[in-house]
């Protein structure tokens, strides 16, 4: 396991591959790799492209990649798909859409399934990056399946989110809902050569006279037309600024993060631990809620003690 590491540090595309499905299918080893990746990470740029079905994020995503290339930059992908809760397997259209990019050297594409995690993306989509990041991306793009205004999880692993909106698509709605607002970091109006591109690009700039800045920041509003890579090199300037932008303000965000993201963990951590036991150390307290003798939440405090000191490091 250390020298598939030490291979993705050296920027060995295969090693990096096979990381991620570790990761991806909870191997014991899981933890110890992403212990060893962790000290070479933090470099790379994250760019969370999210927004409804239809608006146009893949082929955003793959002209953004053209333009980034342009520069020499290394670019990582991760495309999530939902996952089918019948068959519980994931189209991963993204590999078909990206295919002019599967033979370039500098560009690493990987699609995901959700595997019926909420929130637009995939439960290991986190570490999965830091493999990116590891492997040496310069930027990875981060493309959520569609979304609605509850999956948001995207504005807690993006350096820098975009919200695509498209004009004729009921979009406009959207921009008066607070989750959509307070994520995008740069609004995107794809498919701007359609009727009503104008109004949706006034509707947000309205909205956002209304908004109090975040950190001084305000979100520019950027009309693209990717499938003719019109608006992509402004969009790339812009998503450039912004990043020249939170240098000022990295420090406070990513300790908010670590914060986010040791809740989480801990909160998995006790679910396991408890999920795994309760059958076999806690029928006693089961069998005293279930008889009035003790209340639930009386109970739960004492599995939660219990586990803590018991096992999670199990």
């Amino acid at each position: 396991m250390n020298d598939l590491v030490e291979k993705v540090l050296q920027g060995d595309r295969r090693s990096a591959a096979k990381l991620i499905t570790l990761i991806e299918n909870d191997a014991p080893e899981k933890r110890d790799v992403l212990r060893q990746i962790y000290p070479h990470t933090g470099r790379a740029h994250v760019v969370g492209i999210t927004g409804s079905p239809g608006a146009g994020k893949s082929s955003l995503v793959d002209e953004l990649t053209r333009e980034i290339r342009s520069e020499d930059l290394k670019v990582g992908v991760i495309a999530v798909d939902p996952t089918s809760p019948f068959s519980g397997g994931a189209l991963l259209g993204d590999r078909i859409r990206m295919q002019e990019h599967a033979t370039d050297r500098g560009v690493f594409i990987r699609s995901m399934g959700t595997r019926g995690s909420l929130g637009g993306l995939a439960e290991a989509t986190r570490d999965a990056i830091r493999v990116l990041d590891a492997f040496g991306c310069d930027v990875i793009l981060v493309e959520t399946v569609g979304v609605g205004q509850s999956e948001l999880d995207i504005m807690h692993h993006a350096d820098t989110t975009l919200v695509v909106l498209t004009p004729q698509a009921g979009d406009h709605i959207q921009t008066i809902k607070a989750g959509i607002m307070e994520i995008a970091d740069i609004f995107v109006i794809n498919k701007a050569d359609l009727d009503g591109a104008r109004k949706m690009v006034t509707d947000i700039e309205a909205m956002l006279d209304l908004s109090p800045l975040i950190n001084g920041w305000r979100p520019p509003v950027v009309t693209t037309i990717a499938i003719d890579h019109r608006g992509i090199p402004e969009l790339w300037a812009t998503i450039k600024k912004h990043r020249a932008w939170r240098k000022g303000n990295k420090g406070e965000t990513n300790r908010e993060r670590v914060r986010r993201e040791l809740a989480e963990i801990i909160q998995r951590q006790l679910v396991h631990l408890i999920s795994r036991d309760l059958d076999r150390h806690y029928e006693h307290l089961v069998e005293k809620v279930a008889a009035r003798q003790l209340d639930p939440y009386s109970a739960a405090m004492d599995i939660i003690r219990q586990s803590w000191k018991g096992g999670l490091t199990q």
